[in-house]
């Protein structure tokens, strides 16, 4: 048996005798406490305790740094974390462990997440805003030492002039504080939770996007034509209004979801909203913008192609044309436009245009025995859509 392992008779050690003992050996100071004195004379503390059910040896530092108060201090500490289940070897791991500033988590997390993202253009901007808002003010903090007084720092100077923006940095520093909890990296509420307590209330706001009576379409379309602009943004612009589809399932649409020969669109269940395959019927107009856009694109996959042919047009292409044409609307809207004329100016059941617009189904039971996309009939509606948006000012039929 090696010297270090001799042991001698247990008797509570004083600080003079931790200075002087020389022999090799292991001398108790009671409850698991040990000082090690090893052959070559290095002595150390050692307490000895019973872990999860299992004896361990925990090293507690070398008695030339840790004086005999502390190591029994730290001793007292470690027992009474073993008591109540805990490790504390993996607790004092833990304490070491130096937690990430809050830019790093935040491209951490947004790293893990970028495969969830609907599309990179999204991705970037959740980054962005941080990026923008939150990093000047918490970006070089530890996650660990962030406070609710901090995340009001990021937010107060942009809640009541830039409400929207404010409330999603305020979504995505919460996203990075409850990542840095589940990592381990900090204890306790999430400081965002309670950080509106302390800001104003925000001025209720018109959400909905702005939209042309549907008694103006018509006119607007005739405008439309006779833009002097790019002939690709025209077709496009004109094929979002008659399909009534969102502006992402436009500039993305490609030639393989076309089906020209029976006049039916199908996207892809991964470029909608909802997540599920839409098919939109096509009225002969719509057949004639494609026949256009076909000339126009020559070779690209995409219908409506951007110089380069490579990529869709931009999706601020929509809004450019309407700040030229000095419209105070937005293109979203004319999906507004629809349902409020499917409402008001036609006896076509509600459900056809909600199905027109690819809304959700709020209604369970409903989605549940609803199987069918009721294509034929959505074809009549679009159609009479149509026949409205691009009759001839002064036409009342």
């Amino acid at each position: 048996m090696p010297t270090a392992a001799k042991r001698h008779p247990y008797k509570a050690l004083s600080a003079l005798q931790v200075r002087n003992i020389s022999a090799p050996g292991r001398y108790a100071d009671g409850n698991g406490l040990y000082l090690v004195v090893d052959d070559s004379g290095a002595r150390r503390w050692l307490l000895r305790i019973m872990v999860q059910g299992r004896r361990r040896d925990i090293g507690l530092g070398s008695a030339k740094l840790v004086p005999l108060a502390e190591a029994r201090e730290k001793a007292l500490s470690y027992r009474k974390t073993a008591r109540e289940g805990g490790d504390p070897v993996a607790e004092q791991r833990k304490l070491k462990a130096v937690a990430p500033t809050f830019e790093q988590a935040a491209e951490q997390v947004h790293a893990e997440h970028s495969p969830t993202w609907r599309n990179k253009k999204h991705g970037d901007q959740w980054l962005t805003t941080l990026r923008t808002y939150a990093f000047p003010e918490i970006g070089q903090l530890r996650v660990d030492r962030i406070g609710t007084p901090d995340v009001m720092r990021v937010l107060a100077p942009i809640w009541l002039t830039k409400g929207e923006t404010a409330r999603r940095v305020q979504q995505r520093i919460g996203t990075v504080l409850d990542w840095a909890r589940a990592a381990g990296h900090r204890d306790g509420e999430n400081p965002v939770a309670g950080v509106r307590k302390g800001l104003p209330k925000q001025t209720e706001r018109d959400q909905h996007h702005a939209a042309l009576p549907y008694a103006e379409v018509p006119s607007f379309i005739a405008e439309l034509r006779a833009q002097p602009a790019d002939t690709v943004t025209l077709l496009a612009f004109e094929f979002l209004i008659l399909t009534a589809a969102r502006t992402n399932e436009v500039i993305g649409a490609s030639w393989p979801e076309l089906d020209l020969e029976n006049g039916v669109w199908t996207v892809s269940a991964v470029r909608m909203k909802a997540k599920k395959e839409h098919r939109v019927p096509l009225s002969s107009r719509c057949l004639e913008l494609l026949k256009d856009a076909k000339q126009v694109g020559a070779d690209s996959t995409y219908v409506f192609p951007g110089r380069a042919g490579d990529r869709p047009i931009s999706n601020m292409a929509f809004l450019m044309m309407l700040r030229r044409m000095k419209r105070s609307v937005t293109a979203h809207g004319f999906r507004s436009s629809f349902r409020d004329w499917a409402a008001e100016a036609t006896s076509f059941p509600r459900e056809l245009a909600e199905m027109a617009l690819a809304h959700t189904i709020s209604s369970k039971v409903e989605a549940a025995y609803r199987r069918g996309d009721l294509l034929d009939k959505r074809r009549e509606l679009m159609n009479a859509w149509c026949a409205f948006a691009t009759r001839q000012q002064g036409d009342q039929t």
